[in-house]
């Protein structure tokens, strides 16, 4: 009997593991309001990377954390902006993109530690496109 408890414990436990492991790094809860209808906000297919497009420029992108600290504050002036998520703590994120004195606000979940993740090198850099 006690080792049938301690087999299904440590079966319980390797299964748990491969189900977190298959989590997405970043989960997003998009702004479905029609006014921000004009900002195209998603992630990438590795969901390690924000993409932000617009066909008005984008003038600050910053995020406030769950300890109401900005971890992001970028004055970009772009039509296009690619974030890294790497550079966002584990837990809750509330992004605010500025359009012309609208604010876009959105909802990033982050997942997984970015510490002990291994990210593709282009997303380390963030892009910009400036016209």
């Amino acid at each position: 009997m006690k080792k049938l408890q301690v087999y299904l414990f440590l079966c319980g436990t390797l299964i748990f593991s491969f189900v977190n492991a298959q989590q997405p790094f970043a989960t997003l809860k998009k702004n479905v309001n029609s006014r921000a209808s004009s900002l195209i906000h998603k992630l990438n297919e590795s969901k390690d990377t924000l993409l932000l497009k617009s066909d008005k420029k984008i003038s600050v992108v910053y995020s406030i954390n769950r300890k109401y600290k900005r971890e992001v504050d970028e004055h970009i002036f772009a039509y296009e902006y690619k974030l890294p998520l790497n550079r966002l703590s584990k837990g809750k994120h509330v992004m605010v993109v500025s359009q012309n004195r609208m604010k876009i606000v959105f909802v990033i979940w982050i997942n997984q530690d970015p510490s002990k993740t291994i990210f593709n090198k282009d997303a380390l850099i963030t892009s910009r496109q400036k016209d």
